[in-house]
């Protein structure tokens, strides 16, 4: 009897949490990788820079990081993903990174949210990423008018002190 041997596609493939279609497109635009991911309580932003041994994180931010600026708010709304952004930013400028490519892996991508806040924060910062302004929320949100004038005060000091 003649056996064959069944071959299995990766393991990341099968349990869904890899697209290696769009992140071998990813990678061969030569470019660092924006990744955006969202936890139930933060937002994690990390540029990924490729290499044969794998992966390398290079700078990373995490919406928890801005209670150690003064944010006293949630860590998931807007306009702290838009801070986390800013951030991110902050911290790739002084690596010397000035461009890099979005990675937001199996998210769905809607126009108005949490991912593209962000992402114009980072871009807000002065790192160069391709972008539709189309997608972005507007400042109202972002500032956090539509939650409370609490909020849009502290954003309003917090992004002051990032963005020096």
């Amino acid at each position: 009897m003649r056996r064959t041997k069944a071959r299995l596609p990766y393991h990341r493939k099968i349990s869904g949490r890899t697209n290696y279609k769009k992140r071998l497109e990813l990678l061969k635009s030569g470019k660092d990788r924006l990744v955006v991911r969202k936890t139930n309580k933060h937002l994690i932003m990390q540029i990924i820079r490729y290499e044969p041994a794998g992966d390398k994180v290079v700078v990373s931010a995490n919406s928890k990081e801005l209670t150690k600026e003064g944010w006293k708010n949630s860590c998931k709304n807007l306009s702290a993903c838009y801070l986390t952004g800013l951030l991110l930013g902050k911290k790739a400028k002084d690596k010397k990174l000035t461009q890099a490519v979005l990675d937001i892996g199996l998210q769905t991508p809607v126009k108005g949210s949490k991912l593209f806040a962000s992402l114009k924060g980072i871009i807000d910062s002065g790192i160069s990423i391709p972008a539709s302004k189309e997608v972005f929320p507007n400042d109202d949100r972002i500032s956090g008018k539509h939650i409370s004038a609490k909020i849009e005060k502290d954003f309003e000091l917090l992004k002051n002190k990032l963005m020096k």
